[in-house]
């Protein structure tokens, strides 16, 4: 008996030694999980210390960082049997991970997120100045200029279209297009993953935008033109704020139906907002809701920067056609918002042209500060908040557009 207890022992002892985690693999198998490491504690860093787009940038790196620990993949993720395709559906022993991917496989989430942003946004801004929808459209030339930039390094179309969408500056529109297109993304003839590294440059640009677009604003708008001050904002009616979201959907749905799931839940959020009666819904769907969303949402995107599949020459393409496609966004919005300056007779301050890309209310506010650099007393804040709603609507029916296309 007591043979067989030390012999048990014996087995227990060597089942923990061969669940360790440095015994996972070799270093030549494991190293690209150890450089993810690495890289999702930068991105703790910066959303921690930096304060860099926090709220997403944080769940994402931790799951990051829980999907590359070294023995952890099959816990927190599932197993595969030997030769099936490492595909969604194939999972075995599934874990915690495979079950919060579930709402991004399905693209639940980025519609949820969108009911949150709406029921956050005010649209009076927009509906004040109709004018600023011009500058949320003119931001979507970085979408449309990277789809043909990937295509021509060799991403087929489905992959340029979710690559190009980072350039809207949105990262919910970004997953929802990028996993639509899952099944048909291509580079030089291979099918690849584009979610994580399309969520995380989409992410990552958002958060530098203080980084990214202050220089373009400098070096496009001239200093007298930086300097002019705009008049008030018209008040805005509650009948107004009400029809917007309801007319909004209306037409958008009517026209590009592949819009609806996106544009739709903003509205509905919006409205919720707006209507006065459903104050407890709002105030969820602006809380409880979205914060729980946003959780799930990062860390599912977060556990799909595997190492052994993220390190690849596509990822290096796709974060830098990210970077390009930002940058083209905000040029776009600014060299309308120029015409419009002259059009007007120096109206409009063009420094508002930068915020028609979707990142709210961040954009809006730096074209605020670099306002204020000019002149302190000159305030953009709110002018710019409509180009800036605009961009979120432009980058729903970019995305319902190219949805429709492909």
């Amino acid at each position: 008996m007591c043979i067989n207890l030390i012999a048990n022992f014996g087995d227990m002892f060597k089942n923990l030694w061969n669940s360790l985690g440095f015994n996972s693999g070799s270093f030549a198998d494991t190293w690209p999980n150890y450089v993810m490491i690495l890289i999702s504690f930068v991105l703790m860093y910066l959303a921690i210390v930096k304060k860099f787009e926090p709220l997403l940038l944080l769940p994402i790196a931790f799951g990051m960082f829980l999907i590359n620990l070294p023995g952890a993949y099959n816990v927190v993720w599932g197993t595969y049997a030997e030769g099936a395709e490492h595909t969604y559906e194939n999972v075995q022993n599934r874990g915690l991970l495979w079950y919060l991917f579930y709402g991004v496989q399905n693209v639940i989430y980025p519609p949820l997120i969108f009911l949150g942003i709406g029921a956050m946004t005010d649209f009076g801004p927009l509906i004040s100045n109709p004018k600023s929808m011009i500058i949320g459209a003119a931001a979507q030339l970085g979408v449309f200029l990277t789809l043909i930039a990937a295509s021509v390094i060799g991403f087929n179309v489905a992959a340029a279209a979710s690559i190009a969408i980072i350039g809207g500056a949105d990262g919910p529109t970004a997953i929802y297009v990028t996993q639509k297109m899952s099944a048909w993304s291509m580079f030089n003839g291979k099918s690849i993953d584009l979610l994580s590294a399309i969520a995380v440059a989409a992410y990552s640009y958002m958060a530098l935008i203080p980084i990214i677009q202050k220089p373009i604003m400098r070096l496009l708008v001239p200093k007298k033109e930086r300097q002019i001050k705009m008049k008030p904002l018209r008040s805005v009616s509650k009948v107004e704020k009400i029809i917007f979201p309801i007319l909004v959907t209306l037409v958008v749905g009517i026209l590009l139906p592949d819009a609806v799931p996106l544009l739709g839940m903003l509205m509905l959020g919006n409205l919720l907002k707006e209507c006065g009666v459903c104050d407890r819904l709002s105030s969820q769907a602006q809380n409880g809701l979205m914060n729980t969303v946003t959780i799930f949402l990062g860390v599912s995107v977060g556990c799909k920067a595997y190492g052994g599949t993220f390190l690849q020459l596509s990822t290096l393409g796709i974060i830098g056609l990210g970077l390009v496609a930002f940058a083209c966004g905000t040029i776009g919005g600014l060299l309308v918002a120029r015409l419009m300056c002259k059009l007007s007779g120096g109206k409009i301050n063009p420094l508002i042209g930068s915020a028609g890309v979707s990142a709210v209310p961040m954009a809006a506010r730096i074209s605020e500060d670099v306002g204020r650099e000019e002149d302190p007393s000159n305030h953009l804040l709110m002018h710019a908040m409509g180009p800036n709603v605009a961009g979120v609507i432009g980058s729903a029916i970019a995305a319902g557009f190219l949805l429709a296309i492909i």
